[in-house]
């Protein structure tokens, strides 16, 4: 399967799943996922949405269900559709949030880290990452397309809005 073999204007995913970037004076909370896709990747607390939930919902529950935390000022800062060669299909919306309630909590699902956004450790991250998390730096939204052959990352395509009046540069 090659990226361009794939009609995105007709593409449904298999599954819906979050992101959720809590991001406060220059740091990010990030995890080491334990287990479930990504496992001993580092990533955004994050998961599939569940019947009835809308994707913020299941954003901020993923984040209580991963950390202990309840992201506070939520927003969507893009979408992402991956396609996988073996025929698993994921939307995944990215969220961002200003704050949070609660303390970040080691779980059996996921070890919290606080990073410097000016140093994310893109070695230790899916490939797609430092593609699109330097849009959300930006405050620019984004709608990105990815082929993964499992965690090689085939290609991609991106489109990005233009920066909003007043967002940094």
């Amino acid at each position: 399967m090659k990226f361009t073999d794939i009609n995105w204007r007709t593409w449904q995913p298999r599954e819906t799943a979050t992101l959720m970037f809590v991001r406060m004076d220059g740091m990010v909370l990030l995890i080491r996922k334990l287990k479930g896709m990504g496992a001993g990747l580092i990533n955004a607390p994050g998961g599939r949405v569940e019947p009835g939930e809308t994707p913020a919902q299941g954003a901020i529950r993923e984040a209580k269900e991963e950390l202990h935390v309840t992201p506070v000022g939520a927003a969507e800062a893009g979408e992402l559709n991956f396609q996988f060669t073996d025929g698993y299909s994921l939307r995944c919306h990215v969220f961002t949030a200003t704050s949070y309630d609660g303390v970040p909590t080691e779980t059996d699902e996921a070890i919290p880290l606080w990073i410097d956004e000016r140093e994310m450790p893109y070695s230790q991250m899916w490939a797609d990452d430092r593609i699109w998390y330097p849009l959300v730096l930006q405050g620019r939204r984004f709608h990105g397309r990815f082929l993964f052959d499992g965690g090689i990352l085939l290609g991609c395509e991106l489109d990005v809005a233009l920066p909003a009046p007043g967002a940094p540069a």
